[in-house]
């Protein structure tokens, strides 16, 4: 309930389609045909992890939150009663501690990314996580205290317009009042998560950076694995939807006790503080309605049979067959160019992509390749998937890749780049109000993939190239939509069955084997080897009932883009003032100026129908 950061991913806006080392010093990693692959500079927080600027802030994080805690615990209804200048002061007080402790935890976590196997990054992210959690208990009084202020003292305080410039974040903290609990008991909630669900995200980081998978006789982590299940030559696929599955297996009682521990914790959580609805707590933080989701779920589950079943039918008879292997899902038509794109070609599509869209949305993108807030090679211990991280208002975002070549590691750039930009736009709010709620953080994202797939679209030279990029696109589409969606129904499956009693690993397996199948369709074999395949999504572990977001900001962006290509001049300046936006406004005010609304049950089958769309023109292109 505290608005200080901590060190959880779930402050960083992460991409896991299938999905540094020697300091934090820029540089580049050669990687063949990939070319000089860029490795962030994270000076712009620290010098190093020994550098002295990080002890002396951790001490001045817990000075300043305890000095704080004893000029104002006790003491806001009666500043409010006084002055809203002066509890506007308090508020400016608070937000600077955030940025400095948001600035230590960025750091930390970031470093820690870069190899979550090395001992060295491992005690120091431990080390930072445990003494900002001790400062931070200082802070947890100021959210409590605000909201037991009387409304009309609040509003009548904030009249003052030094106040009122913290409207929405004292809005945003008002509608956590009926959930919040005994300042001891939040104080133990928050202390106890060190030793409980931080510990457990960490032990499946640190368990899911150590896997190896056999394949063919070749030792890899996961990354790398996982990208073989793209690879044109089927055998490759199959040995590596194998060797997952072994390693899974081999693993499952470890991520069954965690996936238990962790619903287990949020089951407590949520039992305290009153949420009704297993998923009540996510959405509150989204700022979306529950009605809203559960549109779009039904939405989504109801067109399973007409996106991805459709799809995967269609994919199977291009490669001569009734119905495709699991391992077969994403491989590359038998006619694709499966070529590895250099990355300073990756570079070029995007921006270029970005700049015909506006110069001034690829100029802030440039700014990540140019001053190193990239980190693109695969790493041994390196974190898994994509993420863009904001750090703080002071400082700047930096992006994760583990960057192979592929088409869909170019669309994954532009994703993350997306994020970046919404961060750098969103940064002027100030750390209270810069984060963007999940559902409205994935359009800048979604809208800068579609950006670069229209580009890459209209430079196709022959039908068979635009066939093979519609194509991708679809796969890129219901991996962001039906699969989402597929995820969010196991998570609800997950989340329910363990109210009932511990879940046993065949329990979880027969769950994830049931969504999928009912999600994938017909077309998708799916055999005992892929009952395990839950156990990598990290999501699951980090953010519960995340994943919706992404078929949120997909189905979102789908209209949007329409609007774009509809609109006359002026649709770029509110676009990047929804962007600018931050956390200050509700989706149905962003999206107002563009004559959309998400709570209009309609909304959803608009987004959809782009889907199902590119289903049609590939249909036709066979027929």
């Amino acid at each position: 309930m505290t608005s200080t950061r901590d060190l959880s991913s779930t402050q960083r806006h992460d991409r896991f389609r299938l999905i540094a080392a020697p300091g934090p010093s820029a540089g580049s990693a050669k990687a063949g045909a990939l070319g000089d692959l860029p490795e962030w500079n994270l000076a712009d927080l620290y010098s190093s992890h020994e550098a002295p600027e990080v002890a002396a802030d951790l001490e001045r994080s817990l000075r300043e939150a305890e000095a704080f805690e004893s000029r104002y615990k006790g003491r806001l209804a009666e500043i409010a009663g006084r002055s809203g200048t002066e509890l506007a002061g308090a508020i400016r007080e608070m937000e600077s501690l955030d940025d400095l402790m948001g600035r230590l935890a960025s750091y930390a976590g970031l470093f820690y990314s870069g190899n979550t196997t090395d001992p060295v990054r491992q005690k120091f992210y431990g080390d930072v996580q445990d003494k900002l959690t001790t400062a931070s208990t200082h802070l947890i009084f100021f959210a409590l205290e605000l909201n037991r202020i009387d409304d009309a003292v609040l509003d009548a305080a904030a009249a003052d317009p030094d106040l009122a410039h913290y409207r929405p974040w004292l809005d945003d903290i008002r509608k956590a009042r009926p959930f919040q609990l005994e300042d001891r008991i939040e104080q133990l909630f928050h202390e106890k998560s060190l030793s409980g669900s931080a510990a457990w995200n960490r032990l499946f980081d640190e368990t899911m950076a150590g896997l190896r998978f056999d394949v063919d006789g070749h030792t890899l982590p996961l990354e790398p694995t996982l990208n073989l299940m793209q690879d044109s030559d089927g055998e490759k696929r199959e040995a590596a939807a194998h060797a997952l599955s072994d390693t899974f297996r081999e693993n499952l009682p470890v991520f069954t006790l965690i996936t238990n521990t962790l619903a287990k914790d949020k089951e407590i959580s949520d039992r305290w503080r009153g949420f009704e609805d297993i998923a009540d707590s996510r959405h509150l933080a989204n700022r979306v309605e529950r009605e809203v989701v559960d549109a779009l779920v039904e939405a989504v589950r109801g067109a399973y049979p007409d996106l991805s079943h459709r799809y995967y039918a269609l994919k199977a008879r291009w490669f001569d067959r009734d119905s495709l292997d699991f391992w077969d899902r994403n491989a590359p038509l038998p006619s694709a160019d499966t070529r590895q794109i250099p990355w300073d070609e990756a570079r070029e599509t995007v921006l270029g992509a970005y700049g015909r869209f506006s110069p001034k949305m690829a100029d802030i993108a440039r700014d990540f390749f140019d001053k190193g807030w990239i980190d693109a090679p695969a790493r041994e211990g390196k974190a898994p998937g994509a993420f863009a991280h904001p750090t703080v208002p002071s400082a700047h975002p930096y992006v994760l890749l583990n960057y192979q070549g592929r088409t869909r590691d170019v669309m994954t750039l532009a994703h993350e780049l997306g994020h970046g930009v919404h961060q750098v736009l969103a940064a002027p709010n100030g750390a209270l109000m810069a984060p963007t709620p999940l559902t409205l953080a994935e359009t800048a994202s979604v809208f800068g993939e579609m950006l670069t797939f229209k580009t890459l679209l209209a430079n196709a030279e022959t039908p068979q190239k635009r066939k093979i990029l519609l194509a991708g696109k679809v796969e890129d589409m219901i991996n962001t939509v039906v699969r989402q969606i597929a995820f969010y129904t196991f998570e609800r499956k997950v989340h329910a069955g363990r109210r009932q009693g511990e879940l046993t690993s065949g329990e979880l397996c027969d769950m994830w084997m049931s969504v999928q199948a009912e999600s994938l369709g017909p077309a998708i074999r799916l055999s005992k080897d892929y009952e395990t395949y839950w156990t990598y999504i990290p999501h699951f572990i980090h953010s519960p009932f995340y994943v919706y977001a992404y078929a949120f900001g997909d189905c979102l962006v789908n209209s949007l883009y329409a609007v774009y290509e509809e609109a006359e001049a002026g649709f770029q300046d509110k676009y990047f003032a929804l962007l600018s936006a931050g956390g200050t406004k509700h989706h149905s005010e962003l999206l107002a100026p563009f004559g959309l609304d998400a709570t209009d049950p309609t909304f959803w089958q608009k987004g959809l129908s782009v889907i199902s769309g590119f289903i049609d023109e590939l249909e036709k292109m066979d027929a």
